[in-house]
């Protein structure tokens, strides 16, 4: 059986369960949608029922979602005596329950979830590399290998593997087993609890203790498809996609790779080449323009010198506001003054925001750009620092930038005079 088509059964039936405080439906038909149950507790915004096909968290794996009586379910949890509460947005007012599993998020779940096992098995089979944890995430999941090295080799062997046992659309047999016959099943793990053991088995493929929710065949899978490889110390984690997450990965990848051969008009397989003739294009023309903007900031600073620039001793003083201009033009533009000889306070303001900068060749030994200014920012607000030739800060308010680059200025001009502060 593939997919499965979910539908309802009616609360009269027996199930073939395990004796628990809830009988768990989706133990024996995952597809299980829809059902109707009893109210057997009651815990502010949440409910228990005799029986119940939701998923509770645990494994790796999310809870189910859905509805009661048309109230939804945001959250299943399952207690210390195998009890499953229900916590819901709204309030129930009977005890009688029909109810519904958010079929698309389960599908997704069990699509993810049984291509963990099949991808866990994968890499066991072909490299010996064992998995040690699991997350099953919104987007994507991932696996945890014990190894601090995954080669591309390995993961495209594994990933080719897991595929091929998907479209063989393999029956997955899921059941509780009795510790004499599991004592004869190759289990790829130990299990972490004892009793009465729940196993998912795959013929001549893997065979796994777990309580989680599966197809009943590895086609429902669909399809496997690694992400990326990620090395976490002693262990690499493998993100992948299953089903649906992975379709919709691969079309959106597509669709952005069509459009960036569409722009670069070039064909997709001539597309890789087109980006690094591109990237080679743009590097040339960065180091083109960085020695543009430096014979710029040579004009530039002749310019302020001779415009704005007062004669301080043997030194200049250039003190202006730039809107608009970045901050990494202006420390060049300081930097290129204080090389002269000279000294720079410069504000800038951009976006919402303001900087100051202070700049100088040679100063009396008992001042420096940095001291000046932290004592501008502690006047009028602001955190930066910096050394005893050049320092930067952010002003508190852009509206002060005026006034904090004149006092600065007015502090160098005092100084460089020798009368102390103004």
């Amino acid at each position: 059986m593939g997919i499965g088509v979910p539908h309802q059964r009616s609360g009269s039936a027996m199930y073939n369960t395990p004796t628990m405080a809830t009988h768990r439906l989706y133990y024996d038909d995952a597809t299980l949608a829809r059902f109707t149950a009893q109210v057997v507790g009651r815990d502010g915004k949440r409910v228990a029922l005799d029986r119940s096909a939701f998923y509770p968290e645990g494994g790796g794996q999310p809870a189910d979602h859905g509805t009661l009586n048309g109230v939804p379910v945001t959250d299943v949890q399952v207690d210390g005596a195998g009890t499953v509460w229900h916590t819901l947005a709204g309030p129930l007012d009977t005890d009688e329950v029909v109810a519904a599993v958010d079929w698309p998020r389960r599908l997704d779940h069990m699509q993810q979830h049984h291509g963990q096992h099949l991808l866990s098995a994968a890499f066991e089979e072909l490299s010996g590399l064992k998995t040690v944890s699991f997350h099953l995430g919104p987007e994507s999941s991932t696996i945890d290998l014990d190894t601090a090295a995954v080669t591309e080799g390995q993961a495209e062997a594994a990933e080719a593997r897991v595929n091929e046992v998907i479209w063989e659309d393999r029956p997955v047999h899921a059941r509780f087993v009795s510790a004499e016959e599991l004592a004869t099943i190759p289990l790829r793990k130990p299990p972490a609890v004892t009793g009465t053991i729940r196993v998912v088995s795959v013929p001549d493929f893997d065979h796994s203790a777990c309580g989680g929710t599966h197809p009943s065949a590895t086609g429902t899978v669909g399809l496997l498809q690694i992400r990326r490889l990620e090395r976490r110390g002693a262990e690499t984690r493998v993100e992948f996609v299953c089903g649906g997450r992975a379709l919709r990965d691969l079309r959106r990848k597509d669709q952005i790779v069509s459009r960036l051969a569409t722009a670069a008009s070039v064909g997709l397989d001539e597309l890789e080449e087109a980006t690094a003739r591109l990237r080679t294009e743009h590097a040339a023309t960065r180091k083109q323009l960085a020695e543009v903007q430096r014979r710029l900031h040579v004009f530039e600073a002749d310019h302020l010198m001779e415009e704005l620039g007062k004669r301080v001793g043997e030194s200049g003083l250039v003190a202006t506001v730039f809107d608009d201009r970045a901050v990494d033009e202006i420390q060049a533009l300081a930097r290129e003054l204080s090389g002269r000889g000279g000294h720079a306070v410069f504000a800038t303001r951009i976006g919402g925001r303001a900087t100051l900068i202070i700049a100088h060749s040679h100063w009396p030994t008992e001042f420096d750009a940095g001291k000046l200014l932290k004592e501008t920012l502690a006047k009028f607000g602001g955190r930066g620092g910096g050394q005893e030739k050049m320092a930067q800060g952010a002003l508190t308010d852009p509206a002060n930038a005026e006034a904090a680059m004149r006092w600065a200025a007015a502090c160098i001009v005092e100084r460089c005079r020798g009368t102390g502060n103004p």
